[in-house]
């Protein structure tokens, strides 16, 4: 860690040594949400974060994308950063055409900044409505910042808690770009798919042509727990059948704020088969959907 930022006392530090893989990610995969955190003494931590966390720096991810076997990676700009994307945009030009980055912007954010995080490999901006990581804001907040990446092509990562649905649905199916839920729209995987939690996502992505969903968090999710995340697989393969074309995966390291257990990076990519069962599929989530997204649009 860094001498200027010291993590919270309760915070979880990634597993420094995952073990390999037993499946085999098929050729060109992305990790398609990730982030990266510091190092705090050369890119410093928002004054109004929520979290300090331990360093996660741009090397340690590639690091780990090259143990594991992905090829490309979606790097999320981290809460604990505020709108501050010295780090994330650092990180984007080390890794070339190999990296795409997800930014936080606020009003007030030049034309030329949005122009240099564009050069850059930044290809959409996230929303934070959780409320233990973010300040949400009035949906007019919103709506401003939609128009001022209007001229860039960006696309919109929200993210949310299952009952904000309802309560932000006039803005989420107002918006007029491809939108990412990230984690599926953290549902409650105690409950049934087909029960009253859920069902409301399904409708979104169902009206919503432009909706996609990351199928990722897991480890968030889970009651049951890891290796297996078995309560969290038929959301998650559900939705990999009922919208192939719209779905994406991503590890999420070095997960922050998790405070159980720390998963197992490679738990997490021996749980895809599992979520996706058929090699297309497969192709599609890790390939195929995120190349689109995030490459072929540019």
């Amino acid at each position: 860690m860094t001498s200027t930022f010291q993590p919270d006392a309760d915070w979880l530090t990634y597993v420094a040594n995952p073990h390999k893989p037993r499946y085999k990610l098929p050729p060109g995969s992305v990790d398609a949400h990730c982030h990266v955190f510091g190092p705090g003494d050369v890119f410093p931590y928002a004054p109004e974060r929520k979290y300090t966390p331990t360093d996660a720096p741009k090397e340690k991810l590639f690091a780990l994308h090259d143990f594991l076997g992905f090829d490309r990676s979606v790097i999320v700009q981290a809460t604990c950063h505020g709108a501050d994307n010295r780090a994330l945009v650092d990180a984007l030009r080390a890794a070339g055409e190999k990296a795409r980055g997800v930014a936080t912007i606020r009003p007030g954010v030049t034309r030329d900044e949005l122009a240099d995080m564009h050069e850059a490999g930044v290809r959409g901006v996230r929303f934070n409505f959780v409320r233990r990581l973010a300040d949400p804001k009035p949906d007019d907040y919103y709506r401003g910042l939609v128009d001022l990446i209007a001229e860039f092509g960006w696309h919109i990562v929200i993210y949310f808690e299952a009952p904000d649905l309802e309560e932000r649905w006039d803005l989420f199916t107002s918006l007029p770009t491809t939108i990412v839920v990230d984690h599926m729209g953290r549902p409650d995987v105690t409950k049934p798919i087909d029960g009253p939690g859920f069902t409301p996502f399904q409708r979104f992505m169902h009206e919503h042509e432009n909706v996609w969903a990351k199928l990722s968090g897991a480890e968030r999710l889970t009651v049951a727990g890891p290796p297996g995340y078995d309560d969290v697989v038929p959301f998650a393969r559900h939705l990999a059948q009922a919208f192939p074309d719209r779905v994406i995966w991503g590890t999420d390291w070095p997960h922050p704020n998790m405070k159980s257990f720390m998963p197992d990076e490679g738990d997490q990519v021996d749980l895809i088969p599992r979520l996706a069962p058929t090699e297309d599929l497969q192709r599609k989530l890790l390939v195929d959907n995120p190349m689109r997204l995030y490459w072929e649009a540019s």
